[in-house]
């Protein structure tokens, strides 16, 4: 859904047309993309347009970046110390 409005404003009608769902469930999804800070909602009338904010985006990739290169420091110090020590009995 995300996708669907990252390059431009789209009504809520709009941006359920593809999805086999309701009118209420797509608007259930866009509160949680709302308060996740990832979509601006602007009302005109009874039309409510929608716009993608990234900005929240770009904190969790920095996040994920930060535990991918710590994730791996530790599993290549671990696969070093299983070389060095080979565990007995097997």
């Amino acid at each position: 859904m995300l996708k669907r409005f990252a390059d431009d404003e789209m009504s809520v009608a709009e941006l359920s047309q593809p999805f086999e769902m309701s009118k209420s469930a797509v608007t259930k999804h866009l509160k949680v993309l709302e308060k996740a800070g990832l979509l601006n909602r602007t009302v005109s009338g009874r039309v409510h347009h929608c716009r993608m904010d990234a900005a929240p985006l770009e904190a969790a990739s920095k996040w994920m970046t930060f535990y991918k290169a710590f994730w791996n420091d530790k599993f290549d110090a671990l696969d070093s110390y299983l070389i060095d020590n080979p565990i007995k009995g097997e």
